[in-house]
């Protein structure tokens, strides 16, 4: 019984603490630690001491800044953890041009344009993904492989999270992709 009042207690302590986090700013606050001084004790270099300890616990808008950090921190994680992901041709439209395919994570979306004779492939990353702050800020360099490993394209995002390239195959890219194994897949190209 005992046990499940302290849990209790520190699920409202937690739930006081985020809703501290998420109210507007008080009057008067002003952030109180510099982000290195968060950083390392994030990192554990360096233990925040007392006294800014006491500065954090009494300032909302330095643990809004802290929590900002951790948000980015693990964005930086996930991204750095992030291998490629991969996706399917589905199945065949009725005879319709192939114009979107999605990888199964459904982070990226490759999308095919006319243009004349030949096709225009552009590379679209979720902004939702858990990774799309850190590859748009580091402009990563991506390769997108079809399903035997050919190049489809390869650069880094836009501001918007984009990469428009020609499309490098004499097939249409429906025809092409049912041709060469059906998959396709979006990578971090090596340097």
């Amino acid at each position: 019984m005992k046990e499940r009042i302290l849990s209790q207690k520190s699920d409202l302590d937690r739930k006081l603490q985020e809703q501290l986090l998420l109210a507007p700013r008080v009057d008067g606050d002003r952030l109180m630690l510099a982000d290195a001084v968060l950083a390392a004790a994030l990192d554990g270099s360096r233990p925040l001491g007392a006294g800014e300890r006491a500065a954090l616990s009494a300032s909302p808008l330095t643990l809004r800044r802290l929590r900002q950090l951790v948000i980015e921190r693990r964005g930086g994680a996930i991204a750095a953890r992030w291998a490629g992901s991969a996706g399917m041709l589905r199945a065949a439209a009725g005879g319709a041009a192939l114009d979107t395919l999605t990888t199964d994570d459904g982070f990226w979306t490759l999308h095919f344009l006319p243009d004349g004779e030949a096709w225009i492939v552009i590379l679209k990353l979720d902004a939702g993904a858990p990774f799309a702050a850190a590859l748009l800020r580091d402009r990563a360099p991506l390769h997108v492989l079809d399903g035997v490993g050919a190049t489809v394209m390869q650069g880094a995002l836009d501001a918007d999270g984009e990469c428009e390239r020609a499309w490098p195959f004499a097939l249409a890219p429906g025809p092409h992709f049912q041709h060469f194994a059906a998959g396709f897949a979006v990578r971090p190209l090596a340097p």
